[in-house]
């Protein structure tokens, strides 16, 4: 059990670096998309790369920070059932949930994006638009980040689930126990 809390710690240690330095780029997309408006507005002058650029920070991010929001239990999820319920029962859910539609997701992901990823890095595919950004295989890469990612956050969530439903949760730092707070967004900073 000490081995399986040490595995759902490193993992969730290693989505929190990601998501922490990723998130990072919503500044950068928030700049290069200014200095495109202004550009364009004020100066009638337009860069087809520039327009590539925010669009692909976007992307980049997005699938690169995914892991980090599920560890933040901050994607959309049906709370019906969820959020009064117990924590044993929480456990349950969030088991048979990684089980049943996280991983098989993140497998056929991963699968379906290799082949189309490999493609790309072959022919060191850049952007379609003329005078746009090269390296347009770089941001496909972060598919399989994303399915990588999210898969192993899936893991440690149901290594988690394991650990509260066989009793052994204190072996997990505070932060990744479950709680039976209401609203998740409350909790102190990170």
């Amino acid at each position: 059990m000490r081995a399986l809390a040490a595995v759902v710690t490193a993992i969730s240690a290693l989505n929190r670096i990601i998501g922490h330095v990723f998130s990072w780029l919503a500044l950068g997309i928030v700049v290069v998309c200014f200095t495109v408006v202004v550009q364009r507005y004020v100066f009638a002058v337009s860069y087809v790369w520039m327009q590539d650029l925010y669009i692909w920070l976007n992307g980049a991010m997005f699938t690169a920070v995914a892991g980090f929001a599920l560890l933040r239990d901050d994607h959309v999820r049906v709370d019906i059932f969820y959020r009064p319920a117990s924590i044993p029962r929480k456990a349950l859910i969030d088991l048979i949930g990684v089980a049943v539609f996280l991983l098989p997701f993140c497998v056929i992901v991963y699968l379906y994006a290799m082949p189309f990823v490999q493609r790309s890095w072959g022919y060191q595919e850049g952007s379609a638009n003329v005078g746009g950004m090269p390296g347009l295989f770089i941001l496909k890469s972060f598919i399989i980040a994303f399915a990588v990612l999210v898969g192993l956050q899936g893991l440690a969530m149901a290594g988690r689930a394991i650990l509260t439903l066989a009793g052994r949760d204190g072996m997990l730092p505070e932060r990744l126990r479950y709680t039976l707070k209401a609203d998740h967004l409350t909790e102190a900073a990170e």
